[in-house]
């Protein structure tokens, strides 16, 4: 299950979030392709307003669905988009952006420091992409087990566990993951000698391993199930999901860091009225935007640090922003290997 998929089942004891508001036909019109939890009617409906602007919202159900879709068109059918900026690279190369102007938005201030240069979005002076919402694939475990919280990957091998850890059934996040662990500089370029440390580190791992599991809701699940003490998790959304099944679960960032997903919005090349497309930028980056999405959502945001702090969500300096890895399927050879060990 999809992190977003997998929050938005999440909340309010089981239930779906309201669908955004869209109104009917306008000659001002703005079309926004993004992922749900992104245009909530508390900023979308007053934007709407402000503007007198009707916002046709379109929800994309994949990162391959989007650029299929950017693709097919030339981006001639939507204005604005949101994507992972992991992978503004792949649009940039396809020609799929427009490049932004600060000077236009007089909310890029509110950028936090740690998201004001990014540079998975901020290439020699261009602004390709602006930050908006974040998380992180921490470690989560028992409070009960852990008086104080693991300070070290390292826990997901300790033999003291056995039988008591699980990992996700992915070969990006394990194999990132590990890099850190052992100290690799980069976890998302690696050199043969790297991978082969990251393939015996993986391989050891099983001797204490319970499972790997395959999403959200099966980590979860196995986790509440079968007393697992330590997990390397898919997103924060997974502790609300342990405690409301009993679990004293929490979070922490090991030393070695992790590995965060950041989201943000860029321009499409064939949008239709780049000043409204401005116009919806910098709502986006207001402080209330944020705060109501960290609030309402529990994802971290870009702009408000009180409302991430008041959520928890203190560590995004701690985090190595995923980014296009090197070689996929040698990613997904390595790890068929060590899950056939």
């Amino acid at each position: 299950m999809e992190r977003r998929t997998f929050l938005k089942a999440s909340l309010s004891g089981g239930l779906l979030l309201a669908a955004p508001y869209i109104a009917r036909a306008s000659a001002n019109e703005l079309r926004i392709q993004t992922w749900e939890g992104y245009t909530e009617p508390e900023w979308l409906k007053p934007f709407e307003e402000k503007h007198n602007v009707v916002c046709r919202v379109a929800f994309t159900t994949s990162d391959d669905d989007l650029f299929t879709k950017a693709l097919a068109s030339k981006g001639a059918d939507f204005d604005v988009f949101a994507l992972n900026t992991s992978l503004v690279p792949r649009y940039v190369k396809a020609g799929l952006y427009q490049p932004l102007d600060r000077k236009k938005l007089p909310n890029y201030e509110n950028l936090a420091p740690v998201f004001h240069d990014n540079p998975l979005t901020f290439v020699d002076g261009e602004v390709r992409s602006l930050p908006f919402a974040w998380g992180s694939n921490p470690l989560i475990y028992d409070q009960n087990y852990f008086k104080t919280p693991p300070e070290s990957w390292g826990v997901l091998w300790d033999p003291k566990l056995n039988q008591q850890v699980m990992m996700v059934d992915d070969s990006i996040s394990a194999i990132s993951m590990t890099a850190l662990y052992l100290g690799f500089e980069d976890p998302f370029n690696l050199n043969s000698d790297q991978y082969d440390a990251i393939k015996k580190k993986l391989i050891e791992q099983k001797k204490v391993l319970l499972t790997y599991y395959a999403g959200f809701a099966d980590g979860v699940s196995l986790f509440a199930q079968n007393s697992v003490k330590a997990m390397y998790s898919m997103g924060e959304p997974q502790v609300k999901s342990l405690k409301d099944k009993g679990v004293n679960a929490a979070l922490t960032i090991p030393k070695e860091k992790a590995t965060g997903w950041l989201d943000g919005w860029m321009l499409s090349p064939g949008c239709r009225n780049v000043e409204l497309a401005y116009a919806w930028f910098d709502a986006c980056l207001a402080k209330d935007t944020g705060k109501s999405m960290t609030t309402k959502l529990g994802y971290g945001n870009t702009t408000d640090l009180a409302a991430n702090q008041a959520a928890g969500l203190t560590y995004a300096d701690k985090l190595v922003w995923y980014r296009m890895t090197d070689d996929l399927p040698l990613r997904t050879k390595l790890w068929n290997e060590v899950k056939n060990a």
